[in-house]
C-alpha cells in the first residue's frame, strides 16, 4: 500500500512539473511579446513538456555517452538486472554502460515499460558482484515507484526555464538597443527579474525531487536482494570514491546528477551546509546508518 500510494505522489508531482513551468513560459512570453509572446511561449512550452517527457531519457543517456549493451557483452550484469526484473515483477530494462570514470549508476524511463539503467565503467570496476546486485535493485525501486519519470522531468524542465530566462535577457538587451532614446518606451525591469527568477524556478524544480524517493529505493534494493548490507557496503565505496575524486567539472555529470544512486556533486559539498539544503540526495552516511539498522548491525559506518 505504502509503494502504491509513493507511485501515485510521483505521478501527481510529474503532473505538476508540467503545468507550473509551462505557466511560467506562458508569462514570460506574454511579459516580453503581449499577445504574440503568449502565442509564441505557448507552443514553446508545449514543445519542451514533450520532449521533457518523451525524451528526457534520451537525453540523459546521451549526455554520459552511454550506449546499449547485450549479455554477451556484460554477461553479470545483464543477468543479475534479468533476474531481479523477474522477481519485481517488472519488464526487463534496457541496460547501458557509459565510458564515464566516476562509479555510479541510474535508471530513466517514462514508465516500466520504456525504462533503461544505465552503469559506469568505474562502477563496474569498483563493486563485487553482491554489490552491484544491491545498486540494481535499489534503480529498479526507482522505476517501480515512478521515481525516474520526476527526476528527468524536473531536469530537463529546470533547464530549459534557466535557458529561457537567457534568451530573455538577451533579447530585451538587442530591443532596447533599438530603441531610440527619445522614445517613450521605458526599460523592461520584468526581464531583468525573469533572469533572476529563473535559476531560482531551476533550483526549485530539482528541490521538488524529494530526497526520501533515495531511501524508498534503498528499502526496495534490501528486500528484493534479502542483502541490506551489500547495499551499504556499495554505498560507503561510492562514497569514498566520490570523495577521493577530484572536483567534478563535467557538465554531462551535472545533468544527471539528481538521477544518480550517488550524487557526484553532493560529497564535496559546500559550505556552512548549504550543499545539504540543495542536494537531490540524503547523506551517504544516514543512508548506510538506516540500512545497517535493518540488517540488525551495530557496526557505524565509516
Amino acid at each position: 500500500m505504502q509503494g502504491r500510494t509513493h507511485c501515485h505522489r510521483n505521478q501527481l508531482r510529474t503532473v505538476l512539473l508540467l503545468i507550473v513551468p509551462s505557466g511560467l513560459v506562458l508569462a514570460m512570453g506574454g511579459l516580453i511579446g503581449g499577445w504574440v509572446g503568449l502565442v509564441v511561449g505557448g507552443g514553446v512550452a508545449l514543445v519542451v513538456s514533450s520532449v521533457a517527457y518523451f525524451g528526457s531519457s534520451r537525453i540523459a543517456l546521451r549526455s554520459v555517452q552511454a550506449r546499449p549493451v547485450s549479455e554477451a557483452e556484460h554477461p553479470e550484469l545483464c543477468r543479475i538486472v534479468r533476474e531481479l526484473a523477474t522477481v519485481m515483477r517488472l519488464p526487463i530494462p534496457s541496460v547501458y554502460v557509459s565510458p564515464v570514470s566516476t562509479p555510479n549508476a541510474f535508471a530513466v524511463g517514462r514508465s516500466p515499460r520504456y525504462s533503461a539503467i544505465c552503469v559506469t565503467r568505474g562502477l563496474l570496476g569498483l563493486l563485487d558482484e553482491r554489490e552491484l546486485r544491491a545498486v540494481i535493485g535499489h534503480e529498479l525501486g526507482h522505476i517501480a515507484s515512478r521515481d525516474v519519470l520526476v527526476t528527468s522531468v524536473a531536469a530537463a524542465l529546470a533547464s530549459m526555464i534557466t535557458a529561457v530566462a537567457q534568451l530573455a535577457w538577451r533579447a530585451n538587451l538587442r530591443r532596447r538597443g533599438r530603441v531610440s532614446v527619445r522614445g517613450r518606451r521605458r526599460p523592461s525591469v520584468g526581464v531583468p527579474l525573469l533572469l533572476v527568477l529563473g535559476p531560482v524556478a531551476a533550483t526549485l524544480l530539482r528541490l521538488a525531487i524529494h530526497r526520501s524517493r533515495e531511501y524508498v529505493a534503498d528499502m526496495t534494493a534490501a528486500q528484493v536482494t534479502g542483502d541490506p548490507r551489500a547495499l551499504a557496503s556499495a554505498l560507503r565505496k561510492l562514497g569514498g570514491a566520490i570523495r577521493s575524486a577530484p572536483p567534478v567539472r563535467d557538465p554531462a555529470l551535472r545533468s544527471v546528477a539528481a538521477l544518480m544512486i550517488a550524487d557526484p556533486y553532493r560529497e564535496q559539498g559546500l559550505p556552512f551546509g548549504a550543499g545539504r539544503l540543495l542536494s537531490t540526495h540524503p547523506r551517504t552516511r544516514d543512508r548506510i546508518s538506516r540500512l545497517e539498522r535493518l540488517a540488525g548491525s551495530s557496526t557505524p559506518p565509516q
